[in-house]
């Protein structure tokens, strides 16, 4: 497997350790995803914290995965950043295996 590049923006207020720690789970899960295939190219990770009276300390994670032949994209929000990341990563693992088993159903395809 060659080296999946991916971006890791923070907007929210972690700390350097919480960060390094969520980066490597990033890191991790999407290296295991990458076994295998070439299918994957690339990743962009977004942690946020959204902020106001409706929503005290949720932080929102975006993932997306660059995926040939469709991008896929997961959004999650939860009380805390690991929560968020963990579910997001759950939804993308989720779609690029769902994306994968239809592609190679070539005799349902039109």
């Amino acid at each position: 497997m060659g080296t999946l590049e991916f971006e890791f923006y923070n907007e929210a207020p972690l700390s350097d350790r919480v960060e390094a720690e969520l980066r490597a789970e990033v890191e991790r899960r999407l290296r295991a995803l990458t076994e295998g295939h070439t299918d994957m190219t690339g990743a962009s990770v977004a942690v946020a914290e959204l902020t106001g009276d409706a929503t005290p300390h949720i932080y929102e994670v975006r993932i997306v995965v660059y995926v040939r032949p469709e991008d896929v994209v997961a959004v999650e929000k939860r009380e805390t950043a690991g929560g968020a990341l963990k579910g997001a990563l759950d939804a993308v693992e989720r779609q690029v295996r769902e994306l994968r088993a239809r592609l190679r159903e070539t005799w349902k395809q039109p």
